[in-house]
């Protein structure tokens, strides 16, 4: 997928999160659900780290160029250390380490544990890089046409409204976990989600993804996950612009509208 398909699906299964978790008894209070929805929309994002050419790379200018190098490189090589003999030979990291429960899970709990241990600077860097993804993504059209000064901007903007009203009581600091030092231990779901719904989207095209590494199938440990080629589909072709970004707005509408109640 494209980088505002898979923006789109993050925010949506963000939404339907709140959705259900209002259904099971633990309503998201506000802040939550719109602070969550955009760190998931630029979560969704991050798996492409292992690409040069990606949404990502262009994100944080010369810094987040290096990363994505140094990602590809790393992705690569531990591709070949691991690979067995149904894997094929391949050239780059691209769609390999990043896009892996694995990684999901390992890089949510890392933001989790920053978070709690970091103090209120540590959750304000967390929110800004994710809102500077959630523009990237969400807002493609405009942010191309901008400035990379003025999308930072308006990252740091809405990180620092955000965090701010989530400290105030009840707002959301403590949605989910509650128990003391366990304040915003909650931000790295939606970090978690985002990437494994990179993943999902990832596999419905035509390449599949590995998203079950390092668990082997077959002869294959790298094996790329997805439905029947027959119904799978090149990024960026009409099905995803044309079909899956309209569901996926629609779905996160439905998703918002049960989470606050209305439905």
């Amino acid at each position: 997928m494209m980088g505002p398909a898979h923006s789109l699906s993050g925010a949506a299964a963000w939404l339907g999160v709140g959705a259900g978790a209002a259904a099971a008894g633990y309503p998201m209070p506000w802040p939550v659900l719109v602070c969550g929805a955009l760190i998931c929309a630029g979560a969704a994002l991050a798996p492409d780290l292992d690409h040069k050419s990606a949404t990502i790379s262009r994100a944080f200018g010369p810094l987040s160029r290096i990363l994505c190098e140094v990602v590809d490189a790393l992705s690569h090589a531990v591709y070949k250390a691991t690979k067995m003999r149904g894997d094929s030979n391949r050239n780059g990291g691209h769609r390999t380490l990043t896009h892996t429960w694995l990684w999901a899970v390992l890089v949510g709990g890392g933001m989790s544990l920053l978070a709690m241990q970091g103090g209120r600077w540590a959750v304000l860097g967390i929110l800004f890089v994710h809102m500077v993804l959630a523009i990237e993504g969400l807002l493609w059209r405009a942010a191309r046409v901008s400035s990379d000064v003025l999308v930072w901007l308006l990252g740091a903007a809405a990180a620092w409204i955000l965090g701010g009203i989530l400290d105030q009581p009840g707002n959301g600091a403590s949605w989910l976990f509650t128990e003391p030092g366990q304040q915003y231990l909650w931000l790295g779901l939606p970090v978690v989600l985002g990437a494994l719904v990179h993943d999902i989207g990832d596999a419905l095209t035509v390449s599949g993804c590995p998203v079950l590494w390092p668990i082997p199938i077959g002869r294959k440990r790298w094996y790329p996950v997805g439905p029947p080629q027959a119904i799978r589909f090149k990024a960026g072709s009409w099905v995803e612009l044309k079909v899956l970004m309209p569901a996926f707005m629609l779905l996160g509408g439905l998703g918002g509208l049960g989470a606050l109640g209305y439905i």
